[in-house]
């Protein structure tokens, strides 16, 4: 074969588009040795070297030792995995004490809620004010913030003359 064609189908083989037939022409081309290969070829011949030589390489597997009747049986304790049974009590004293925090809080929701008779409108009105007095003052600490950053827009903006 000369090294026209097979320069062709190397071009084809490293676009993906060889069928198996001309993959096998090229593993053969090249487990032979051609003391007058274009440098082009001589890149490829290394591979399709080896993929010639594991094709034909025979598969030889280990021998494994024939097992005799005198194996040992070695029973194992109960408790040998001892940290999965601990990792399961602390998931379960864990979940325990979570569900009596969780019952503990709505008790203590539902006592504020009894203490905090709203059918009286005048002590009804005292809290709602109280709240939203608690909320303007933390929403005046936020618009204060805002301020400061609007200063520093304004600044910056000076600065890189946009103004």
């Amino acid at each position: 074969m000369d090294y026209k064609s097979i320069s062709m189908l190397l071009e084809k083989y490293w676009e993906g588009e060889t069928s198996l037939e001309e993959e096998a022409e090229l593993r053969e081309f090249f487990s032979t040795p051609h003391p007058d290969l274009p440098e082009a070829l001589q890149e490829a011949a290394p591979l399709f070297g080896y993929f010639h030589e594991e094709a034909t390489r025979e598969l030889v597997m280990p021998s494994v030792p024939e097992l005799t009747n005198t194996a040992k049986v070695i029973a194992l304790p109960v408790f040998r995995h001892w940290m999965k049974y601990a990792a399961v009590l602390l998931i379960g004293i864990g979940l325990g004490y979570a569900f009596r925090q969780h019952h503990q809080q709505e008790q203590l929701i539902a006592a504020n809620m009894q203490r905090v008779n709203m059918d009286d409108p005048q002590r009804a009105f005292a809290e709602t004010k109280k709240a939203l007095q608690l909320l303007a003052r933390n929403l005046n600490k936020g618009t204060g913030q805002m301020q400061k950053l609007a200063y520093f827009n304004e600044a910056t903006e000076m600065i890189e003359g946009k103004n």
